[in-house]
């Protein structure tokens, strides 16, 4: 009888380690489901606020809905799988770093919903000169984002690093930048638009913190380390 209960043990213990691995594999697909709907923000933002395309800025609201309540929801669905299937150590990493990892995810959409904003704020407004860098700048963040999902979808354990040399790429951009408007010269135009420039590449190099993070978070699920 001691074999036949050990027998039914082992059972029981498989068959809840393959639902666990099935309910990862949802998380999984959630996770880049709302980093999909994230590029697609922040591709809307960048549309909105270089191209001046009202209907990209009206366009995003609605989609951070969507992003946010997808948030909740994974974060939710990880809390319930650490708690109830009892995880082992390294399953523990993972449901940690997508909570931290959707957690950027949602900062990344959110600043695309103010990148939207101030590109309906500035619209009547002549296009500054300083929006063909502003524009790079935004290019190199959403190249980011796309680098650290695909680092993700492929468990890029060097993705951390990668991402830190790219995010310098855009910290010079945002120097340059800040620089360019906080100190111009004889300036006697309105300020409204300065001002709101200037909050603007201040959103794009917070975009491209967030992306980082994600590589970092990455590299953390592969080797466990956070160096």
């Amino acid at each position: 009888m001691q074999s036949v209960g050990v027998t039914i043990s082992s059972y029981h213990s498989s068959s809840a380690r393959t639902h666990f691995k099935r309910e990862l594999q949802r998380l999984e697909r959630d996770v880049l489901r709302m980093g999909a709907l994230v590029e697609t923000s922040f591709r809307l933002s960048h549309l909105a606020l270089c191209d001046r395309d009202l209907s990209a800025a009206k366009a995003i609201p609605p989609l951070d809905k969507k992003i946010d309540r997808l948030y909740r929801q994974i974060e939710s669905d990880c809390i319930l799988l650490m708690t109830l299937q009892a995880p082992v150590a390294r399953d523990c990493r993972v449901l940690g770093a997508y909570m931290q990892l959707v957690r950027d995810l949602e900062r990344i959409g959110d600043y695309a919903k103010d990148l939207a904003e101030i590109a309906l704020k500035i619209f009547p407004y002549p296009p500054h000169s300083c929006m063909p860098i502003v524009e790079k700048m935004s290019q190199q963040a959403q190249a980011m984002l796309a680098m650290s999902l695909a680092a993700l979808i492929d468990l890029d354990a060097d993705a951390g690093q990668q991402m830190k040399e790219k995010d310098s790429t855009v910290d010079a951009s945002y120097e340059t930048l800040y620089q360019t408007l906080a100190f111009q010269r004889n300036y006697t135009g309105v300020l409204e638009p300065i001002v709101l420039l200037t909050l603007a590449i201040r959103y794009l190099e917070r975009m491209a913190d967030h992306a980082t993070n994600i590589g970092q978070r990455v590299s953390y699920i592969v080797t466990g380390s956070r160096d």
